[in-house]
């Protein structure tokens, strides 16, 4: 017998060998009926995998995260049994699950494929789940592993066996389809019960430009047809509130085939809008001691390999700048952090200066393959709202609370209300990935679990997604219909210091070495200005709307008098704007709305004899009649109260 530890503490005694299924089965039938794969000492396996020692147990169902991550897995496999029937000689490369259903890149050949194909694939694929077609694990030598992709002619799983070593390769079978994986998958097809193949994209064989463009061909699939039905009216929700269609909508932002691909030009409201934002934030961090800092854009290339970006980041930068002088070569900075640890560098500093906290709007740049850009959220060159702590050991955690303060203040202030905090720790398998000593990187890990512990903050562990020079605490939001975002950041680093030699001196009158904090509530003001769109579909908050008030004359007769309005307003401080075009009133009102300002002002004889203006609200219609300067101690009252609370 062993003992086998379940979530709520309780112990069950089972034979060894039992699986997962059987344990599930001993709880209940419904329970077993639902359960698609199983988290065994953390590590999640197939529920059909036996049990053989003592071991902390979780049955994952489609409530849980990694549940419909195997499902998907599972999906992935499906689909490409689907497509191997369909298209025969079709070739495979690679197929995982991803946050929101499964993808698999594919090689068509000669076939052409696009979505009108996609309902004769769904059908396929619905047909083969209703087989309930097991998933079955097999060891597979490497020799016979090549010897099979041989006869099939599939070169994209040769390449990917030739990098596997003999003894870990474990094939999957099901029906009438086999794939080199890992695994784990749900105990059969039957679990499918519905399907939407989503879109088809091109693909670089392995992100590598100079390789075949593969078929990448996305889809999700559902236990229940409800839930695709509900999912499909989420995706028209999101198309509503595209801020890519937004964004054109409502004048912030454009990209231009001249300037180059992945490289965001700021309008003047979407300009304002950044200005906010930046403003907002500069208050918080001038309350919270931080000092401003300014660095360039680019930076010598021995900058770069002292820090390690040039190794973790060289094939994502954009090429070196040779300059005339031989053997010179600059970087367009592909992070912020290198420069500080040299401001922080230029002057010798003792332990009654730290902590010392250097605040930087700065933009960097990493050069995106074209076919991962996608609006602000996947861009070229990039602002972050960055900022680095250098503090003494004992410090870290009264540092590290700040920051947090910081960022809980600031999504309060824009309404992301469901937060998940994710601590990222390093992939204890591939030590490599990472700079600095073991020690170091404990020390930095506990700093941020303790941390996490003492705030009594619910947060989810993920090991392998550090920064390469320490662990660090990310902030997930999820947006007004259920979309989960990673923005704000912190990171713990006790390598920089290190690899710049950073130094203060300490009571001993000895040299130490400071511990650097990185941070980035907003992460990026392009991926968060993407998100905020998103989430309040444009209606921006007063305080942070680009223009709070339109002024609509309803004939060219009332212009003069609209521009007075204006100018009232304007020194008011109320952000306002002039529509004088000769266009009907109904025209103006509708277009206004489309462009989510939040109040519009009809003006004409009865107004302009008053000195008032009649008052529409986006959305609600009319307020009635106001002066002027009602009107401007209004909105300021409502930025005001805004405000206040978000302070």
């Amino acid at each position: 017998m062993i003992n086998i530890t379940l979530p709520d503490g309780s112990v069950k005694q089972v034979v060894k060998g039992s699986t997962a299924l059987d344990i599930a089965r001993e709880i209940s039938e419904g329970l077993a009926r639902n359960v698609l794969a199983a988290k065994v000492n953390g590590k999640v396996v197939n529920a059909t995998t036996p049990l053989n020692e003592d071991a902390d147990l979780q049955l994952l169902t489609w409530n849980d995260t990694e549940g419909k991550s195997t499902m998907w897995h599972s999906s992935a496999h499906l689909m490409a049994e689907a497509i191997e029937i369909l298209y025969p000689g079709v070739k495979f490369g690679i197929g995982p699950d991803i946050e929101s259903g499964f993808y698999y890149d594919i090689d068509f050949g000669d076939y052409d494929i696009s979505e009108k194909d996609f309902p004769k694939i769904e059908k396929k694929i619905l047909e083969l789940a209703r087989e309930k077609q097991q998933f079955v694990r097999k060891e597979v030598s490497k020799a016979d592993a090549l010897d099979y992709f041989t006869k099939k002619g599939d070169e994209y799983k040769l390449e990917l066996i030739q990098d596997l070593e003999d003894g870990e390769i474990t094939f999957y079978e099901s029906g009438r389809f086999t794939d080199l994986c890992r695994g784990p998958h749900i105990p059969n097809t039957g679990f499918i019960k519905a399907v939407k193949l989503t879109k088809v994209a091109g693909a670089y064989w392995r992100g590598d430009e100079s390789r075949k463009q593969l078929t990448r061909i996305y889809g999700i699939t559902f236990p229940k047809k409800k839930e695709l039905t509900e999912y499909l009216e989420l995706l028209e929700e999101a198309k509503k509130r595209d801020h890519r269609v937004l964004g054109k909508q409502l004048e912030l932002f454009t990209f231009s085939q001249n300037v180059g691909l992945g490289l965001p030009l700021w309008l003047p409201k979407g300009a304002q809008l950044r200005e906010l934002l930046e403003q907002y934030l500069k208050k918080v961090q001038r309350a919270a001691g931080y000092q401003p800092v300014i660095t360039p854009h680019i930076g010598n290339v021995n900058l770069y390999k002292t820090s390690g970006h040039y190794q973790k980041y060289g094939e994502e930068s954009f090429k070196p700048i040779k300059t005339p002088v031989e053997g010179e070569e600059f970087f367009l900075k592909p992070m912020n952090c290198p420069h500080h640890c040299e401001i922080y560098k230029s002057s010798p500093h003792s332990y009654k200066e730290l902590p010392i906290r250097y605040a930087e709007f700065g933009t960097v740049y990493r050069y995106e393959q074209s076919g991962e850009l996608h609006g602000l959220t996947r861009v070229r060159g990039f602002t972050q709202d960055d900022a680095h702590i250098f503090c003494t050991p004992d410090q870290i955690k009264t540092e590290f609370n700040g920051v947090i303060d910081i960022i809980e203040k600031i999504f309060t202030a824009l309404d992301f209300n469901d937060v998940i905090i994710q601590i990222s720790l390093r992939d204890p398998d591939h030590p490599e990935k990472y700079i600095g000593s073991d020690e170091n990187w404990e020390k930095a890990e506990n700093a941020i679990t303790e941390v996490a512990k003492e705030r009594h903050l619910n947060t989810i562990t993920e090991y392998g997604e550090a920064a390469f020079y320490g662990p660090k605490m990310d902030f997930i939001v999820r947006d007004a219909i259920g979309r989960k975002w990673q923005l704000g950041t912190i990171q713990v680093d006790y390598n920089l210091p290190e690899r710049f030699d950073l130094t203060y001196v300490g009571t001993d009158n000895e040299k130490h070495r400071p511990v650097m904090i990185h941070r980035a509530p907003f992460g990026s003001m392009e991926r968060f200005v993407a998100v905020l769109i998103e989430h309040c579909a444009g209606n921006f908050p007063l305080w942070l709307t680009p223009v709070q008030a339109i002024i609509l004359p309803i004939s060219e007769k009332y212009t003069v008098y609209a521009k007075k309005v204006l100018n009232l307003l304007t020194n008011l401080n109320v952000r306002a704007e002039l529509d004088d075009r000769n266009e009907k009133t109904g025209r103006k009102i509708r277009d206004a709305e489309m462009k989510k300002v939040p109040f519009m002002l009809i003006v004409g004889e009865k107004e302009e004899e008053s000195g008032e203006v009649s008052v529409r609200k986006h959305k609600e219609g009319d307020l009635g009649v106001m002066k002027i300067e009602d009107f401007a101690e209004k909105v300021n009252k409502e930025v005001n109260d805004l405000m206040n609370i978000n302070q």
